[in-house]
This record gives C-alpha cells, structure tokens and sequence, in this order.
C-alpha cells in the first residue's frame, strides 16, 4: 500500500516590520519685516528723479548759464565804481531766486502730473518719508547753488575790475552771505510748498508767477496810494521781508515781520499741502 504523504507549504511569516523614519517638521518663524530704505537713498533718489527729466535738467543748466550771464553783463555795463563782490552776488542771485523755486514745485507736481506717484508711492508706501525726501533734496540743490555762486562772484568782482582798471571792493561779510543763503532758502520752501499745494505743473507755476510778481507789484502799488497799508506792508507781504534778506542788516522788528510771513504764506499753507498730500487718492 503506498502512502502519499502530503507535505503542506510551510508558511513562513515574515514578519516585516515597518519602521518608518520621522522626518522633523521645520517649526514656522516669523517673517522678517523688510528693511526700510533708508532716508539718505531716498535723497539721492529724488535728486536723480529731479534732473532726469527735460524740464528739470535745463532748468538746471538755465540756472547756470544766467548766473554766467549775470556776471558778464554786470563787468560789460556796470559803472566801474560800482563794480562790488556785493553787486555781482546780488546780480547772480536774480536768476537762482527765479528759478530755483520752479525746480523744486516741479519736483513734486511730476509725480502727479507725469503719473509716476503711482511708482514711488507702491515702492515706498509711507508717503510722508517720500515727501520729506523731496524737501531735503530741494533744500541741498539750494545749498550747492549757493556754494557756486559764492565762487563765481568772487570770480566776477576781480575779473571785472581787472578789465575796469579799478581796485576789488569785498564788501560781502560772512553775514550778508548767511542772509543771502537764507533768501534763497526760502525762496526755494516756497516753490516746494507750492507744489506739494497745488500738485500739478501749470497751476503751481501759475501760482508761483502770481506769488513771485504779480502779487507783491499790486501791493507795492496799494502801499504807495494808502499810508494805512505801507505801515502794514511788511507784516503782510512774505516778497517784502524775503527780498530785504537780500540786503541783510536785520534787528528784531525785521525778524518779527519775517516769522509772520513766512508762517502764513508758507508754513500754513505747507501743512495743508500734507496734510492733503497724505490722505488723496493717487491716480
């Protein structure tokens, strides 16, 4: 008898185990705050923006040219005693008042009008540190300029007498150069204040046209037809006091009218420029 002996499949467990390998979870960290751009690149960014364009890059050289050509005419048809390092400064200083302030209006009224504070607000969204910015950069073109005129009518008033024959008369003291600086200075507030104002080319430099000429005429006309106004005058006309800067030698009442004029045609109307600045939408 044969027996078949059946031999079952050895079931061999394998017992795998599973050994699973935890990788770490990163623990979140908070993001860090961008870094703010500092004042000083601001600066230097809105000295380029204000001589990149057309308008602001020959005013620039307008600028210089007429104080150049200030200097020849004074030496070409000047009396020869009245040839002075005062009298070529003064000269030189007409061009500047005129047109440094129209560099600086347009150096904010281009954001609006030309549309780039479109830019500059979404790359730098604190709109106050953008607008100071623009100031100081007004303020150092207003430096420099003066630094240069100095120079040029020290240049002028021994070129010219050289020519006349007659001896250099330096009659220009440290503080008649300190009250000059100051004039310009504030010539160069009023054009920003203008801008940040108006905030559009043509009407700030319609502004400044009436502020500059036209205004200060009709009032030196009212002063000379009514007694009760020429006592007023330096108390209300902002030209009158920044315009005796020019010729230095203030006391106390002169400081006095200056501080009221400049605090309602500038300071004032500065601060609503801001404040309106800050809270308009920018198209």
């Amino acid at each position: 008898m044969t027996t078949t002996v059946q031999s079952e499949p050895a079931a061999s467990t394998t017992a795998s185990t599973t050994t699973s390998t935890s990788t770490p979870t990163p623990t979140p960290t908070a993001a860090s705050a961008p870094t703010r751009i500092p004042v000083r690149r601001l600066v230097a960014v809105e000295l380029r923006k204000s001589f990149d364009t057309r308008s602001g890059f020959w005013l620039l050289v307008g600028t210089g040219l007429a104080a150049v050509a200030a200097t020849v005419l004074v030496i070409a048809f000047a009396p020869a005693d009245q040839l002075s390092y005062g009298t070529f400064t003064l000269a030189i200083g007409k061009p500047m008042s005129i047109l440094l302030p129209l560099i600086a209006l347009l150096s904010v009224t281009a954001e609006w009008t030309q549309r780039s504070g479109l830019t500059t607000f979404t790359l730098v969204p604190h709109r106050g540190r953008v607008i100071v910015a623009k100031g100081i950069a007004m303020l150092l073109v207003g430096v420099v300029a003066m630094v240069l005129a100095f120079p040029l009518g020290a240049i002028g008033n021994l070129a010219g007498t050289t020519i006349h024959g007659v001896d250099p008369v330096w009659d220009q003291t440290a503080a008649d150069l300190a009250y000059y600086s100051l004039a310009n200075t504030l010539l160069v507030a009023v054009g920003f204040m203008l801008g940040v104002l108006v905030r559009a080319s043509a009407g700030a430099i319609v502004a400044y046209f009436v502020y500059a000429f036209v205004a200060p005429t009709l009032l030196t006309f009212l002063a000379m037809g009514q007694d009760w106004f020429r006592k007023a005058q330096p108390w209300v006309d902002p030209t009158y006091s920044q315009g005796a800067l020019f010729h230095g030698g203030f006391g106390a009442q002169q400081w006095a009218q200056l501080a009221v004029t400049s605090a309602a045609w500038l300071v004032a109307p500065l601060v609503v420029g801001l404040v309106t600045v800050l809270r308009s939408e920018v198209k």
